[in-house]
């Protein structure tokens, strides 16, 4: 799998993007579930995937913090197209906020 980083407000934090194999890219669909990996060294306290755009819609939100070095899986709700936007937050404050293509990309890793 390719992976692919991308630079994050703030302290340095950076989402790494595994992409799913060409044949899951080729859909307008992304896949029901995303699997989130903290990463980091402390607890990941909120995380959201919201549709872009002026009036933006909730499709997965994490359920309690999610403790250093673990994973869960999110299932989206109801997801239309590819376009989505990522925001996390740790417990130290530190903020991530990007824009993904969930038709493409499958997990994110939450990185130093």
């Amino acid at each position: 799998m390719k992976a692919q980083q991308l630079a994050v407000s703030g302290v340095g934090i950076a989402v790494a993007l595994l992409l799913a194999p060409p044949a899951m890219a080729q859909g307008s669909r992304p896949h029901p579930q995303i699997t989130i990996t903290n990463q980091r060294a402390v607890p990941l306290s909120n995380f959201a995937i919201a549709t872009p755009g002026d009036q933006p819609r909730l499709v997965a939100k994490l359920a309690k913090p999610l403790a250093p070095g673990k994973s869960v899986s999110l299932r989206l709700n109801k997801p239309q197209g590819c376009a989505y936007t990522v925001q996390a937050r740790f417990e130290d404050e530190a903020e991530s906020d990007a824009d993904m293509d969930l038709c493409k990309d499958r997990v994110i890793r939450l990185t130093e």
